[in-house]
C-alpha cells in the first residue's frame, strides 16, 4: 500500500515533522508531543487517510474542500506558518517538495470514492 500512496505518505511525514518542530519549540516538549499536538497529529493523519483526492491530493491550502474542523484548521495553519519556513533548513527536500506542490494543478473533485 505504501507504493500506492506515495504522496499521502509524504504529506503525512511532512505534517508530522512540522507538528514535532512546533511542539518542541513552543510547548517545551523534548521527546514526545504534548497531548494537544498528539491529538492534532492523529487528526491530520486521519484526514489524510480520508481525503477524497487520494494521490491527486492538492496541498490543503489550495484544496476546494475544507475537511478540517475550523478549530483544527486554525491550529494546523499556525503550525505551518511557524514550521514551513524552517523546513527549508532542517528538511530541505521535503520542504521544497511541499513548496513546489503549491503549483500543481488541482484535479476535479471525484464524485465518489470507495473507502
Amino acid at each position: 500500500m505504501k507504493d500506492k500512496n506515495k504522496r499521502v505518505d509524504r504529506e503525512r511525514k511532512t505534517i508530522g515533522i512540522m507538528i514535532n518542530m512546533y511542539c518542541r519549540n513552543n510547548h517545551d516538549s523534548k521527546d514526545n508531543l504534548c497531548e494537544e499536538c498528539s491529538k492534532l497529529s492523529d487528526y491530520a493523519s486521519f484526514r489524510l487517510d480520508s481525503c477524497i483526492f487520494g494521490e491527486k491530493k492538492p496541498i490543503c491550502a489550495k484544496c476546494p474542500i475544507h475537511c478540517y474542523k475550523p478549530d483544527m484548521r486554525e491550529k494546523i495553519r499556525n503550525i505551518m506558518r511557524y514550521s514551513g519556513p524552517k523546513m527549508i533548513y532542517t528538511h530541505f527536500i521535503l520542504g521544497m517538495r511541499h513548496l513546489f506542490a503549491r503549483f500543481r494543478k488541482i484535479e476535479n473533485i471525484p464524485r465518489s470514492r470507495k473507502i
